[in-house]
């Protein structure tokens, strides 16, 4: 169970921007593949997102699992709204629909 304490932070992370990247490393050194590819997707779409190195910081790294009920990164979050992982996000993006749901929120 996340304590109340690290909860506030994690929505504070999420919340702070319209999106939000969760990886490992940044996105100018990603320090897995698929980090480095969702970066890359979001760079290409011309979306622009905010990162949170997960390495950075263990306890969110955790929590975050728990949270999203999702155990892998990266993990895409859109005004608050997991988007998933990078198979999902790479399947949005070549069927247009990443593309759609930029110009739907006006990202």
């Amino acid at each position: 169970m996340l304590s109340t304490e690290l909860t506030h932070k994690i929505k504070t992370l999420i919340s702070g921007y319209r999106v939000m990247l969760f990886m490992k490393g940044t996105p100018e050194e990603p320090q897995c593949g698929f980090s480095g590819w969702m970066a890359g997707i979001l760079v290409e779409s011309e979306i622009y997102f905010e990162s949170f190195d997960i390495y950075s910081d263990e306890a969110v790294r955790q929590g975050l699992k728990e949270y999203s009920d999702w155990p892998t990164f990266p993990q895409l979050y859109i005004d608050g709204e997991l988007i998933w992982g990078i198979d999902i996000v790479s399947e949005m993006y070549e069927s247009w629909e990443l593309w759609k749901l930029k110009e739907e929120k006006g990202l």
